[in-house]
């Protein structure tokens, strides 16, 4: 059953396992642009965000992952909404440079693209991230204190806002993956970034993403592939997310409201990265899902590992599989 009578699909590439589309700085926004001109497409962050740019267009639904999971649960509706009132928060643990940098950007991005960046906060106490690279060459990482950023975040909504940006220190990442600015492996940030913007969605049920500040924010000189280009030129990466949040659909518990899981017509995955909730539910609930070949990651979990007897969809090139929803 379709919303609106228009097709609607999710087109998602998990964070930080490598994917040779969509593992680094936007360059899935191509391939998902092409998507949204057609149908309306709930995306997750990593698929568009790159850094001082972003690849979100207006028939997309920006989703974190964990409210993603949730959806294709069946648990949420998702709102379509844009002007959003965003709440910033700023981790304790940025030096006062850095931070100023940051403010400058959001006042940029808000004067540039009227967005209503409604108010900052800055958590009471040093929110603690640690990030690595697993022996797998996935992302992963800790939050020491995550729960710092409960009362910013409350303060936040208790002044309007609707959707929240989290931007925390990170020590510098070059040399966790000195391969990634050459279009290889993983990014080292994204799966805390997960975890980060996880715990947000599932404790306060709005729309969230996460953005990282570096202590080191001088533009990279050197020449890197164009994949990952987006990050090296820019001391920071709070625009891309301010840009996608601000029409990010709202997250209700209301089945009568919004977008449902039974108006979703199609999933598109990286062809080896199927071990995910909305590939388990999709197949439960008889969506069709394609695993594109030209994508594929770290993980190494795919239709022969997990789904032989499924009806997913192998299917070569994600223009091949735009052909096949449309047509079908």
């Amino acid at each position: 059953m379709s919303y609106n009578n228009e097709k609607i699909g999710a087109f998602i590439v998990p964070t930080g396992i490598g994917a040779s589309i969509g593992g680094y700085a936007g360059d899935a926004s191509k391939y998902a642009r092409k998507f949204a001109q057609a149908t309306k497409l709930i995306v997750n962050p990593n698929v568009v965000n790159a850094a001082c740019f972003s690849g979100i267009t207006p028939n997309m639904l920006y989703t974190e992952g964990y409210s993603l999971d949730q959806f294709f649960k069946g648990k949420i509706n998702l709102i379509p909404s844009s002007n959003n009132k965003i709440g910033i928060i700023y981790d304790k643990a940025i030096p006062n440079e850095v931070l100023n940098i940051h403010i400058n950007t959001q006042n940029a991005v808000a004067t540039i693209y009227d967005i209503d960046i409604h108010a900052y906060e800055i958590t009471e106490e040093n929110v603690g991230v640690e990030f690595y690279l697993t022996e797998s060459g996935i992302s992963a990482g800790d939050v020491k204190n995550i729960r710092t950023l409960d009362k910013s975040c409350q303060k936040l909504l208790d002044k309007g806002c609707n959707a929240i940006a989290i931007v925390c220190l990170f020590e510098d990442a070059e040399d966790d993956n000195e391969e990634y600015s050459q279009g290889i492996g993983a990014d080292p940030v994204g799966g805390v970034e997960a975890i980060i913007s996880h715990y947000i969605s599932k404790k306060f049920k709005v729309p969230c993403a996460h953005a990282p500040a570096f202590l080191d924010y001088t533009i990279y000189p050197n020449l890197v592939n164009p994949k990952a280009s987006a990050e090296y030129i820019t001391p920071t990466f709070l625009p891309c997310i301010l840009l996608g949040l601000s029409q990010a659909p709202l997250i209700t518990e209301n089945r009568s409201s919004g977008i449902n899981i039974s108006n979703i017509d199609f999933l598109v995955m990286p062809y080896n990265s199927l071990g995910a909730i909305p590939v388990f539910e999709a197949i439960k609930r008889d969506i069709k899902t394609y695993a594109v070949k030209e994508n594929s990651t770290e993980l190494c979990i795919s239709k022969e590992t997990l789904f032989q007897n499924s009806k997913i969809i192998e299917i070569d090139t994600y223009e091949s599989a735009l052909k096949d929803i449309l047509e079908s």
